[in-house]
């Protein structure tokens, strides 16, 4: 049975885990602003790329200021996004009407929050998906920002979750004040909490946002800060970007980082190339820059004082050069390093011609299947655990004992020539199943199974025939 956190407990269990929430939350912000083309480069210009040739109010000679931000970090995880989830995992608990119940209870909403789990995974190390049933008895689930998460672990080698935290921010809408509003989930229920924004802990208090009902009379009740469910187990479900539960970005940040500053730097030397200092010795007219640059405009001349042999008067010009070629090598070895610990594929490194085999479109994805393998082995268990829940959701007495098969499916281009070759070899010494998930035609291999029973049937009975040609 959970015992219900009192105020000082909670207090307690807060501060405990704020640091490590602090840290998190500092990594996962970091990806996000470099996910939203908000490199540190332009920080000093909030976040935003700007042109400015002549930004640098302290300097003669380099005015110009610019700030680029390259979006290579969101390249890489959009990258990953699409081959791992362009094609959302399909999965099998040995029972078809079940596979389909459970497709149903998954909704549309399927490929979309998957998508979404693995970017929150590669921005944050661990992404975070919460379900529920509402009032009507509906099962839903959603990804939940992961700088909200807060998990508690039992500390064992099997790590098993035992609690988590959701803390967020909100606007009272009756007081019209800000809190800071804490739950806490476990097993059994869930407790609510908020403080004050600009208060610390001490402030804490039971947040009565929970409405009770007398059974018997469907009268409502005060208000309760503990909510009782029925899920059997934490309803958050952890999904990790590796074994580490670590950010893509830290991989290559350094990398981008210096991208930007030489792209920048050099976007500057084109603009500071522009401005040329004339240098002049023994200018005969007095007077202001301004009047000189006014009368070299109307006169096309300048009036120089000489003094006779040895004399140096003229005018001489101070520029900049720009040494292009270290510049293109540096920029070219960067983007080259920075795809290559982000594990991606640069696009503009591929060359895919009529003769490209299958063994060499593998190659290409080579560093990205890596990468793709790494997340698919942490998100097994967090599709299965939904898989599971929806099981649970549907009554099904054998949840935890069914065993769940899931068919993950890259989004890359193939050879499906080759392929089709392959399983064309193999059908008379394959299963049926085997060559239908092999099939490079086929999206569902279960309809596809469907389909090749009615069709097999119309051969034997016309009357199936005329009704499958209808």
């Amino acid at each position: 049975m959970v015992i219900a956190l009192d105020l000082e407990v909670a207090k307690k269990v807060f501060k405990s885990t704020d640091e490590g929430r602090s840290r998190a939350i500092d990594e996962y912000e970091q990806s996000v602003r470099y996910y939203n083309n908000k490199n540190d480069i332009t920080r000093d210009k909030g976040g935003k790329d700007t042109l400015d040739d002549e930004g640098k109010k302290d300097s003669y000679i380099r005015k110009a200021d610019n700030r680029i931000s390259n979006g290579y970090h969101r390249i890489l995880v959009d990258q990953k996004a699409q081959y791992v989830g362009g094609v959302v995992p399909t999965f099998d608990v040995e029972d078809d009407t079940l596979n389909n119940s459970v497709a149903n209870v998954l909704g549309d909403n399927y490929a979309r929050v998957f998508n979404r789990l693995v970017v929150n995974a590669a921005n944050s190390g661990t992404a975070w998906l919460h379900y529920w049933t509402d009032e009507a008895g509906i099962f839903h689930y959603a990804t939940i920002d992961p700088a909200q998460i807060t998990p508690v672990y039992d500390g064992s080698l099997e790590q098993k979750l035992l609690a988590v935290r959701r803390t967020y921010e909100a606007l009272d809408s009756e007081t019209g004040d800000v809190y800071i509003y804490d739950e806490y989930w476990t097993d059994e229920q869930a407790q609510f909490f908020k403080h004050e924004r600009d208060l610390d802990y001490s402030s804490l208090m039971y947040d009565y946002r929970v409405p009770v009902f007398d059974i018997n009379t469907d009268e409502a009740l005060e208000n309760s800060y503990i909510l009782k469910h029925d899920m059997g187990t934490v309803p958050f479900i952890a999904f990790m970007n590796n074994q580490d539960g670590t950010t893509d970005l830290q991989r290559y940040k350094g990398l981008i980082d210096v991208f930007d500053r030489v792209y920048s730097g050099f976007v500057n030397d084109v603009d500071d190339v522009q401005q040329v200092i004339l240098i002049l010795t023994n200018y005969g007219d007095a007077g202001s820059a301004t009047e000189f640059k006014q009368k070299l405009k109307q006169d096309q001349v300048i009036n120089l004082e000489n003094y006779g042999d040895g004399d140096k008067s003229g005018l001489d010009k101070l520029t900049i050069d720009i040494p292009v070629q270290a510049r293109d090598d540096l920029l070219d070895r960067t983007r080259e390093a920075i795809f290559l610990h982000g594990q991606g594929v640069d696009p503009s490194k591929v060359e895919i011609g009529t003769n490209k085999t299958g063994v060499a479109l593998k190659m290409i994805y080579t560093l990205l299947e890596l990468k793709a393998a790494a997340l698919e082995s942490e998100f097994r268990p967090g599709l299965s655990s939904l898989i599971r829940a929806a099981l649970h959701y549907l009554n099904d007495g054998k949840a935890e004992l069914r065993h769940i098969t899931q068919q993950w499916t890259r989004a890359a281009v193939k050879d499906d020539t080759e392929q089709a070759d392959i399983v064309a070899k193999l059908a008379n010494v394959t299963s049926d199943e085997a060559i239908a998930k092999s099939n490079p035609l086929v999206q569902d291999w279960q309809d596809e199974l469907k389909l090749r029973e009615q069709t097999t049937d119309s051969y034997d009975n016309p009357a199936a025939r005329d009704n499958l040609e209808d």
